[in-house]
């Protein structure tokens, strides 16, 4: 191995172990520490060696290693970010996954959804199935933002499920500054669901 190698190695292991364990990335987190070929040949090295683990083609991670269940299967929304900071997307959690992550449902879901201005694809890592489907820009317009996976719970919980008792849980997730991006953004949302947000942003009583 000549010593550029070894400095590729070096550095783009010093940058994954800097990182939490279950950090889930791509070779383009690397390009400003080698060429393509010399940061292919590293992860494939760190591979072989069981530093990180190869999820699927061009997605990796830094595996959390628990003392009873063994090496734990990365997070969706770990995925999420890496595959948003890869393709140049954005991604918005949907669905009964939306509804999970905020706690208003204890259902888990079988497959994730994340809406998406990319094109729509599908990613299996291990059992699980994490799809994209492609949107429109309106649905699009709070990605990223506490508001947009607030709108996507509610969208998928229905009026009729939408209690005092999910107004208390959304309004304990929220401070001032959530509060004026929620206030901004009503205008993105159906109108029973920014009655709902209005609520969520007024005071406690």
């Amino acid at each position: 191995m000549g010593k550029h190698s070894q400095s590729v190695d070096s550095k783009l292991l010093a940058r994954i172990q800097a990182k939490r364990a279950g950090w889930v990335f791509t070779p383009a987190h690397f390009v400003d520490l080698g060429s393509r070929d010399a940061v292919a040949s590293c992860l494939k090295r760190l591979k072989q060696a069981g530093t990180i683990r190869q999820l699927t083609r061009g997605l990796y991670d830094f595996p959390v290693q628990h003392p009873v269940l063994g090496t734990i299967a990365p997070s969706a929304d770990a995925i999420a970010r890496a595959l948003v900071a890869r393709d140049a997307i954005r991604l918005q959690p949907a669905g009964a996954y939306a509804a999970n992550v905020l706690g208003l449902s204890d259902q888990i879901p079988a497959k994730v959804v994340f809406l998406t201005d990319g094109p729509a694809r599908r990613v299996q890592i291990g059992r699980q199935e994490i799809l994209l489907q492609h949107t429109t820009p309106r649905h699009m317009a709070t990605a990223g933002r506490k508001s947009g996976t607030f709108i996507q719970a509610l969208r998928y919980l229905g009026q009729d499920q939408v209690d005092g008792k999910i107004v208390a849980a959304l309004r304990r997730q929220v401070d001032e500054t959530d509060r004026a991006v929620l206030r901004k953004d009503l205008r993105h949302a159906p109108v029973w669901i920014a009655d709902v947000l209005r609520k969520v942003v007024e005071p406690a009583a």
